[in-house]
């Protein structure tokens, strides 16, 4: 019997031991992962459309160009197994063990169920993606990163594949532009990119890390429909120490420092400058990494982005966090109607 335990029965079990042998440090999310390994709820999609009692219409939608999208999105990063897990090198793998394809599918099925219409996708993980629409009705809404190509033809290639794949909305993928341009990158070659996209009829956005990228744009009159910037607070045991902090200014060369200054779970180094700095920019903000990746809980951080200017948030979810990060949305969307940046879209 030994012998014939599987690699899914063998991941669950080292998951419940170590949960159990630090269970006073196990998470919500952590204990609930590990518990639906062992039950093998991974392993099939129920027959039924998913149950939840969040009513139909409840989630708020805003537009970018002409495309509707609900005010929170479902991140792709789960399903594509590319987490951000600090010094554990079993992250990313225990994640793809879970999501299955059948899961995957019950987990985007919720998604649509409690009002969500928008996945954020990697190009990696369309095969999924466009396997569920197919079956599906209305189809999931994809806003797809993409990288940039100094050659137009490349690019526009690029661009058109991934619009023959059924993208709703494309943009620069946030590391590559971050590096891109502290690397030299030509702003010419972003603002190309957005004109391409735009020129297949779908609205194009730029995405970063950095503060530089918005910055840059918008004093270099890049025509983008919109950003796709990280925003987090800092308040949190792992963040980076401000001392040790590294933010890039793309306009000075060879200012290019180490890109792993920061730690594993910093990605919006200056929150408060981020937040100072949207609100002069008059176009919708898609923000991301707002949980730092798990470092902060969605009760504090949807809040925190919605408050604070963000008109969409991204937010990476398994199945049993979906309806609960949608009701936190919700709320946090009512509360904060009347912010001191207007809504964009």
């Amino acid at each position: 019997m030994t012998d014939k335990i599987d690699r899914r029965c063998f991941l669950a079990k080292g998951v419940i031991g170590a949960a159990a042998a630090g269970a006073v440090h196990a998470s919500i999310e952590e204990k609930t992962l590990a518990a639906a390994l062992q039950e093998g709820t991974a392993q099939a999609a129920p027959a039924d459309k998913p149950k939840t009692d969040i009513p139909p219409g409840s989630m708020p939608c805003g537009k970018i160009g002409n495309v509707s999208l609900s005010r929170l999105f479902i991140g792709g990063n789960l399903i594509g197994g590319w987490a951000h897990s600090r010094d554990l090198m079993y992250a990313s793998k225990l994640f793809t063990s879970y999501n299955t394809e059948a899961k995957v599918f019950e987990t985007l099925e919720l998604s649509q169920a409690c009002g969500i219409n928008t996945i954020q996708l990697d190009p990696a993980c369309w095969d999924m993606v466009r396997k569920y629409n197919e079956a599906h009705n209305p189809k999931i809404q994809t806003m797809v990163c993409i990288s940039l190509d100094e050659d137009k033809t490349k690019m526009n290639d690029r661009i058109k594949q991934q619009v023959d794949l059924g993208a709703t909305l494309l943009y620069s993928h946030g590391g590559v532009t971050d590096s891109f341009m502290m690397n030299g990158g030509s702003m010419d070659v972003i603002a190309q990119m957005v004109e391409l996209i735009q020129a297949q009829g779908i609205p194009g956005g730029v995405g970063g890390h950095s503060l530089n990228m918005p910055v840059a744009c918008e004093r270099e009159k890049v025509n983008a429909d919109f950003y796709v910037k990280t925003l987090h607070m800092d308040r949190y045991w792992s963040a980076t120490p401000k001392e040790r902090r590294v933010e890039y200014d793309w306009m000075r060369p060879g200012d290019a420092a180490d890109h792993d200054a920061n730690y594993d779970n910093m990605w919006c180094n200056n929150p408060e400058e981020t937040i100072a700095f949207m609100e002069t920019v008059d176009k919708p903000w898609v923000a991301f990494k707002v949980m730092a990746a798990g470092a902060i809980a969605p009760q504090m951080a949807f809040p925190h982005a919605y408050r604070n200017g963000a008109d969409f948030i991204i937010a990476g979810m398994f199945d049993f966090q979906v309806e609960t990060d949608v009701k936190i949305a919700l709320e946090a969307v009512r509360k904060h109607d009347n912010r001191k940046r207007p809504w964009h879209g």
